[in-house]
């Protein structure tokens, strides 16, 4: 078992890594990091991104690493994201899609009052592809530009969580992030035989360490409240590559051929991301029905070196979110209904995305890139505890104001969530 899980992960990492290069349509992904992921399981995004006061003794969380200590069978699962996005602005509209690798994790119980996990999943991602053409006053082509960037930045992480008493635990994570972004901007004028080409190559490092805590309490009846607190201290990724500038043509068999190298530089940047709080509290009963809500909250990442220099269209400004969720079980062992057995989830949340970007081309009106979705999922269960896992996102970001434009997404995400309750039993010889 333990080999094909390891010969699993290694796979599974590298389609990770590989996927990393088409794992997103938006155009908001050209500006910083890209578009960033945040660390949530299909159960949690189904429930509104809910997590830090969750627990379960067979699901895993990514977002408070106390969680962990709940854990009481070896589990190992993975998520695969489709999204159909529709990005318009005030005159027209386009559609585009995208899959990629959520997550692959691995969680198991040691001893009776702790667990740990390890797993990999991306952290944000770069993919768009932009076409301008401006025309003179008869109607006639003056000027193209291109747009287009991919790559992205995943993480590898270790997280330990441990039952100090019987209704609090802790927890610590520590991670490593790292990735390569490419960045092209070609731009065609009429009457000229050469085009330019400007193209950045970055490679992203750093790691992070988060810690948290949980607090579960039984009342009368079953019924149980839990409260949660999760801290991601400050940390910094370093932003390391290279900046060419060329002048591009065609040789005679309509190959494009690079003629003179313009600009060749090494570029160094930092971005600095400040202790992001995730604070929640929940209401229900065991394997039946939950309630929770909460409220994450980051101040503005800081960026240093060349990359102010490349950010004069956007800002980072202070982020938040506030998610409401839950799912509801009507009778975990049913032998009269399957569809008993079936754990539902819907969730809502409201986000703020920190990201600033000036449309009007002053470099003076900064609008917020503002998310809002709502969610529904299915918990299916399958032999012994494992389950398979859907979940469904509508969602609205971005705002067709000041020149920007507004997408429409459609998230469908499915998961295995595989357990293996045998995994550390000893076995007997008759």
């Amino acid at each position: 078992m333990i080999k094909k899980l390891v010969s699993v992960f290694f796979l599974l990492t590298f389609v990770t890594l590989s996927a990393q290069r088409n794992s997103t349509s938006s155009p908001y992904s050209f500006f910083g990091l890209g578009e960033q992921f945040s660390p949530r399981t299909i159960e949690q995004s189904a429930m509104g991104g809910i997590g830090v006061a969750f627990n379960h003794y067979k699901y895993l969380n990514f977002t408070n690493p106390a969680a962990i200590a709940e854990i009481r069978y070896t589990t190992y699962t993975f998520g695969v994201l489709n999204t159909n996005l529709t990005i318009k602005d005030v005159n027209t509209s386009q559609s585009g899609n995208a899959t990629n690798l959520s997550y692959f994790a691995l969680a198991f119980p040691i001893g009776k009052k702790a667990g740990a996990s390890l797993g990999i999943q991306p952290v944000s991602s770069v993919g768009y592809g932009l076409n301008n053409t401006v025309l003179d006053a008869d109607g006639n082509f003056a000027e193209f530009s291109s747009f287009s960037g991919n790559g992205g930045v995943s993480r590898v992480y270790g997280t330990f969580g441990l039952k100090l008493f019987k209704e609090l635990s802790i927890g610590v994570e520590a991670e490593f992030s790292f990735g390569n972004t490419e960045n092209t901007i070609t731009e065609q004028r009429a009457n000229v035989t050469l085009f330019t080409e400007f193209n950045e190559e970055t490679q992203i490092r750093g790691g992070a360490v988060k810690v948290g805590a949980q607090y579960n309490k039984e009342l009368k009846n079953k019924l149980r409240i839990s409260a949660g607190a999760s801290a991601k201290l400050g940390n910094e990724l370093d932003v390391t590559g290279n900046e060419y500038l060329y002048s591009v043509g065609f040789n005679g068999n309509g190959v494009r051929v690079s003629r003179d190298t313009i600009l060749d530089n090494p570029v160094t940047g930092k971005y600095t991301l400040p202790l992001k709080i995730t604070l929640g509290a929940g209401v229900g009963k065991y394997d039946k029905w939950y309630v929770g809500v909460e409220y994450e909250s980051q101040d503005a990442i800081q960026t240093l070196g060349f990359l102010n220099n490349s950010s004069a269209a956007f800002r980072y400004g202070n982020s938040n979110r506030l998610s409401l969720g839950g799912f509801y079980l009507p009778k975990m062992n049913s032998i009269s209904s399957y569809w008993e057995r079936v754990t539902y989830r819907a969730g809502i949340r409201l986000e703020k995305t920190g990201l600033l970007v000036d449309g009007s081309g002053t470099n003076t009106n900064f609008t917020p890139i503002d998310d809002f979705g709502i969610s529904f999922g299915l918990g299916i269960p399958l032999k012994q505890l494992s389950t398979l896992n859907m979940g469904l996102e509508y969602g609205v970001r971005g705002t067709t104001d000041n020149n920007l434009i507004q997408e429409n997404y459609f998230n469908f995400r499915l998961g295995l969530s595989l357990t293996d309750v045998n995994w550390f039993k000893k076995r007997k010889i008759d």
